[in-house]
C-alpha cells in the first residue's frame, strides 16, 4: 500500500534529520563547555512559559563575570514544577566574549536537547529502517521461492480480513489454502500476502499455485498474480 511505502521513508528520513541534528547540539554543547568559564550565580526571578497544555518555569540567573561585570541571564530550559527556587545558588557556564549567553551547568540545560533529539531520532530512524528491511528481505524470499520454489496446487479456503494489521482505519485481506503433502499426509495450511481490496469476487478457481522450498513447505509463497492489481 502506498503510504506504508511513504511512511518507512518519511520515517527514516525524519529519523536522520533528528540524528544529525543531535550530533550538532551535542557539538555545539560540548564546544562551548570547553570553552567556558567558571562562575556562581544566583536565581533571581523565575519565567513562565505557557504552551498548549502546560507550563514551565525558566529560572532568570544573575552573576559576575571575572571582570566584575554584573550580567543577567534566562536559562534557555524550563521545568514543572520548577528546578530553582529564587535565591538559589547556581554554578553558571558563560564564554567570556558573550557573557550574556550563559547556561547553568546542569545536564539537561547543556545536553537536554542532543538528549531528545538523539533519543526521538533513533527510534524514528528504526522504524522506518526495520520496515524497509523487513520488506526487503520479503521480496527477497517472494523471488527466490517464485524462481526457485516447487509448485504446488493447494485448495482454496477462504478469504480472512487480516484484523492485526490496520492503515487509516482500513485492515488488508488473506488468501486461504491447505494442501496435504503426499509423502507424510501431513496437512499445511497457507496464507497469501496482504491484499487491499477485498479478493472474493476474482477467485473462481478451487485451487491456489503455491510456490513452496522443497521438504520445507513452511517456507511458502502463495501466488496471487490472478488478481488485478489496485489502481494507484
Amino acid at each position: 500500500m502506498k503510504v506504508i511505502s511513504v511512511v518507512k521513508y518519511l520515517f527514516t528520513i525524519i529519523g536522520l534529520a533528528m540524528l544529525v541534528g543531535a550530533f550538532f547540539a551535542y557539538k555545539n554543547s560540548h564546544d562551548f563547555v570547553v570553552e567556558a568559564i567558571h562562575a556562581n550565580g544566583t536565581v533571581v526571578d523565575l519565567i513562565s512559559s505557557r504552551s498548549s497544555d502546560s507550563i514551565s518555569y525558566r529560572p532568570v540567573v544573575e552573576f559576575k563575570t571575572k571582570e566584575g561585570d554584573l550580567v543577567e541571564f534566562t536559562s534557555s530550559t524550563g521545568s514543572n514544577p520548577p528546578s530553582y527556587s529564587r535565591g538559589d545558588v547556581v554554578e553558571v557556564l558563560y564564554l567570556e566574549s558573550y557573557p550574556d549567553k550563559a547556561e547553568i551547568n546542569s545536564f539537561f540545560s547543556l545536553w537536554g536537547l542532543s538528549t531528545i533529539l538523539g533519543g526521538m531520532g533513533a527510534v524514528f530512524f528504526l522504524v522506518g529502517f526495520l520496515i524497509i528491511l523487513f520488506g526487503g528481505l520479503k521480496n527477497k524470499k517472494k523471488k527466490y521461492l517464485l524462481e526457485r520454489g516447487y509448485p504446488i496446487k493447494a485448495v482454496f479456503q477462504s478469504v480472512e480480513i487480516n484484523g492485526s494489521l490496520s492503515v487509516n482505519g482500513r485492515n488488508p485481506y488473506q488468501i486461504y489454502a491447505q494442501w496435504k503433502k503426499p509423502a507424510t499426509n501431513e496437512l499445511h495450511l497457507f496464507k497469501s500476502e496482504n491484499i487491499w481490496f477485498d479478493p472474493s469476487d476474482y477467485i473462481s478457481q478451487e485451487e491456489i499455485t503455491v510456490f513452496i522450498e522443497k521438504d520445507k513447505p513452511k517456507n511458502y509463497h502463495v501466488d496471487i498474480s490472478f488478481l488485478p492489481k489496485l489502481a494507484s
